[in-house]
């Protein structure tokens, strides 16, 4: 895991400014930092680097990353690295490194940039090929590794980070207001469904991208990886089962490549647990995990994590919320994330990274996109009804929603089992709430909900939305950012390709089985994980309640949210937010928007001179 900067074009930049730049990027690689200027057909090539050493921590794998006229710059990792070069060896190409950054870079010289289709990884990295005269940008199938670029008059910058690209450029950014109205309404749902970000200069290299800028300026970008879903109707449910095992098995044998010490995020779900358990009594790692624990009963997750502490003996980590130093360090994170902090469970989730990097570990591990695989949310069951809707089982399946996950349902439009049968492109849930949240606002808004198009399948579009346009890119933008802030790198196993096409290729009857989402996760963990884990059908979800980070009776905190003059208030009405932070235990959906609202204000009174 690493920073990476860089541009192309007329301009030189100077010292001082690249000095500056590495700085910036000291907590994304506090191990090495370096950068190569390159002249060449007329443009200037700048490229800098900072390493986080997690693979071959010896300096002869330090970056930039020179072989026969090409250099690299790359963060991420390219776990199936040992099996590349076994191929590189068999082709008579002797590496001189252990490191995974140049059997990326060989692959390179031998594929172009096909090489990407061999990787299997996380990745964002800079190749400047002197023999083309190219610059080659490329972005992980999932996007897991951030790459965002801005083209100016004097040339195309590109980072790991926005900050990073306003120091490297100098430029002055402009905060795109509309996105901040979006969030405020729309929630962080609505963020990746646009290709915009929260300032008008930025843009995002879009997932499982290749792209390429020449000395003029000219940009070519091409997607090299389609999703899609390819259902194998003739497959058993014990082969689904042993596949799925196998798969995750197979991610996980390969992401435990490291040679620094690992830790584990766990909460009280299935996803997290299951890694913890294949990793501490499958490959018989001695395990550390990470936990919150929340004093609200909605969101209190201690039994189920306990239970797996329990049966897999891992060193166990507690930290428990509270008001204390809550204000200081989201303000501290909004700084360093460049944008608002998209969800109360990503400001909880830095606080794991800061117990993970001072207990001395270098690597985290997280649960995310499981229930993008392996139908994890509740309109996954109403969209799995509609799908078996003409099975001789459905009223079986119907039967089992209305026992064991009605009664766990929240949100009154989902209690409906005939709602997609009824109303089959029906998606507004999605954006749940957003009329109440609009009428906060000063300034009109409002945009309709849209879905891209992946399959005929509405159950399999709807979760290959959530994972490649609406929660994961959100959720590995803050996992990136909130590692990155405390030099750790996370990895996401359930994110390996090999993995999402065979969970993509499992019949739609097996998914949901029993009243049991991501039925074939849990009987594959039959015998790993514990039962009182894997049995679980509550979805709580890794979560917090407002109401445990700031206490809105407390003068003092009432006053700062509420004060007269924050830039906020020209977007929201004051008298509204106010009554909002009277209602206590703030219900879910109020508690969402409060911590936006509560994001925006501190985002905007840190850009002002952006506005």
């Amino acid at each position: 895991m690493c920073g990476i900067a860089g541009y192309i074009g007329k301009k030189t930049i100077e010292q001082p400014i690249i000095h500056q730049t590495l700085n910036l990027m000291k907590n994304r690689g506090p191990d090495h930092q370096g950068y190569k200027h390159l002249k060449r057909n007329g443009a200037n090539i700048f490229l800098l680097h900072s390493r986080l050493s997690i693979i071959d921590c010896d300096a002869r794998s330090n970056q930039p990353f020179v072989l026969e006229g090409c250099t690299l710059i790359f963060n991420g990792e390219i776990y199936n690295y040992i099996e590349l070069k076994e191929d590189l060896k068999k082709q008579g190409i002797k590496c001189t490194t252990t490191s995974d950054t140049e059997v990326l870079l060989r692959y390179y010289l031998l594929h172009g940039e096909d090489c990407v289709k061999y990787f299997e990884g996380m990745w964002a990295f800079a190749i400047y090929d002197e023999g083309r005269k190219t610059l080659f940008l490329s972005r992980d199938r999932f996007a897991e590794k951030p790459l965002y670029y801005s083209r100016t008059e004097d040339g195309f910058y590109f980072s790991s980070e926005i900050k990073i690209i306003k120091s490297l450029s100098g430029k002055t950014h402009t905060i795109n207001q509309k996105h901040l109205l979006r969030y405020l309404v729309h929630g962080y749902k609505s963020l990746c469904k646009v290709d915009e970000t929260f300032f008008k200069e930025i843009s995002e290299i879009k997932y499982a991208t290749n792209l390429f800028v020449n000395s003029d300026l000219e940009i070519r970008s091409y997607c090299y990886w389609e999703p899609t879903s390819k259902i194998d109707e003739g497959m058993s449910l014990d082969f689904a089962v042993e596949g799925a095992r196998y798969h995750l098995l197979e991610s996980i044998r390969l992401r435990l490549r490291s040679d620094v010490p690992m830790a584990f995020c766990l909460s009280g779900g299935v996803d997290s647990a299951a890694l913890v358990s294949i990793a501490a009594k499958y490959f018989d790692h001695s395990i550390s995990s990470f936990s919150i624990i929340d004093n609200d009963e909605r969101y209190n997750e201690y039994d189920n994590i306990k239970a797996t502490v329990d049966d897999t003996n891992c060193k166990s980590t507690l930290v428990e919320l509270s008001y204390e130093k809550s204000l200081p360090r989201l303000q501290e994170l909004i700084r360093y994330h460049d944008m608002p902090i998209a969800t109360i469970t990503y400001f909880v989730h830095s606080m794991l990274s800061e117990q993970i990097s001072k207990n001395g570990y270098r690597v985290s591990f997280s649960g995310t996109s499981a229930d993008e695989l392996f139908t994890g949310y509740y309109d996954h069951f109403l969209l799995h009804l509609n799908m078996m809707r003409n099975s001789p089982k459905y009223d079986c399946y119907l039967s089992d929603w209305e026992e064991n996950i009605q009664p766990f349902v929240r949100n009154p439009i989902l209690k409906n089992p005939d709602l997609y049968r009824l109303t089959p492109d029906f998606r507004g849930h999605v954006f749940d709430s957003s009329s109440e949240f609009a009428d906060i606002l000063k300034i009109p808004f409002d945009e309709i909900f849209t879905e891209e198009y992946f399959t005929e399948n509405l159950l399999r579009n709807r979760m290959m939305n959530e994972l490649f346009y609406e929660a994961t890119p959100v959720i590995l933008h803050e996992d990136d950012l909130n590692s990155m802030f405390y030099s750790i790198e996370n990895r996401s196993p359930y994110l390996d390709s090999r993995l999402f096409e065979f969970a993509y290729s499992i019949p739609d009857k097996f998914l949901i089985q029993g009243g049991f989402g991501k039925y074939i996760l849990r009987e594959s963990m039959k015998g790993i994980l514990n039962d009182t884990v894997r049995l679980d059908r509550r979805k709580k979800g890794f979560n917090a309640s407002i109401n445990s980070l700031f206490d809105f009776s407390e003068k003092e905190t009432r006053e700062y949210f509420l004060e007269s003059g924050s830039p906020i208030f020209e977007y929201l009405d004051r008298e509204k937010v106010s009554n909002l932070l009277d209602v206590r235990p703030a219900p879910n959906h109020c508690s969402k928007f409060l911590f936006s609202f509560i994001n925006t204000k501190i985002f905007l009174e840190q850009n002002q001179e952006h506005l």
